[in-house]
């Protein structure tokens, strides 16, 4: 078995494939990969980025409901900002505009037309982090588990 996983590609509960897919192309940019109307499911993505759109029927067998939110872990600050102006400027729907959080975030949300939410972010506080931690052990402060920087940060 591999130690990595490969990118996670979540299931959208939506209400009408063909609404959700033209929304998730028009609005969001992804392209459309497949559709199965007969089945329920269709297929799309951006980059790396690959979603399930599920249908009513589809998920009726496995009892899973929306809405779901979906993180989209993005590489900078910069990118958060980019990806913004490109969802407002096709008139996606925005919830919050870019700004960093206490928890070490800078991040913004959006929703598609079934509810389901975007929480796009860059997570500036990690490297902060670790840049924390190296200067500690070059200065030779030995801390506690319970007391390093990131201690019950969950993820």
């Amino acid at each position: 078995m591999k130690s990595t996983f490969p990118g996670a590609a979540p299931e959208v509960p939506v209400r009408d494939i063909n609404e959700a897919t033209a929304y998730y192309q028009d609005k969001l940019g992804f392209t459309l990969d497949w559709s199965g109307e007969d089945v329920g499911l269709a297929g799309v993505s951006k980059g790396d980025c690959r979603m399930f759109l599920a249908s009513p029927e589809y998920r009726k067998g496995y009892g899973n409901v929306g809405p779901i939110v979906t993180w989209l872990n993005m590489e900078s600050q910069e990118d958060v900002d980019e990806l913004y102006r490109l969802w407002n400027a096709s008139q996606a729907k925005l919830m919050s505009t870019p700004k960093p959080k206490p928890w070490g975030l800078y991040e913004f949300t959006a929703a598609d037309l079934d509810g389901n939410l975007f929480r796009v972010f860059y997570d500036f506080a990690t490297p902060q982090r670790a840049r924390n931690a190296l200067h500690r052990n070059a200065a030779g402060e030995r801390r506690a588990p319970s007391e390093t920087a990131d201690a019950g940060v969950q993820r």
